[in-house]
């Protein structure tokens, strides 16, 4: 090791230093609060726009108006 140029050895750590700010910037966008709140919002509404997500969400919908229908109905007819 120190028969190694002393110039080689500067030119690794400064290749070094720059590869470690580049993963540093890499590791600093990914970690970013909103980037990754953007990234969630935007894999949520893909989800929510596919036909089968509408399908079922319109079929809960249309199931919690029948239950409120008849609970309505029955309190009605105790009166």
């Amino acid at each position: 090791m120190a028969d190694r140029d002393p110039e080689v050895i500067k030119q690794e750590i400064d290749a070094a230093r720059s590869q470690l700010a580049v993963t540093v910037d890499t590791l600093t966008e990914r970690a970013n609060p909103r980037r990754l709140a953007d990234d969630a919002k935007s894999r949520v509404l893909q989800l929510v726009n596919t036909p089968a997500v509408k399908a079922t969400v319109a079929g809960v919908a249309g199931l919690v108006v029948v239950v409120i229908v008849v609970r309505f109905r029955r309190r009605r007819q105790l009166r």
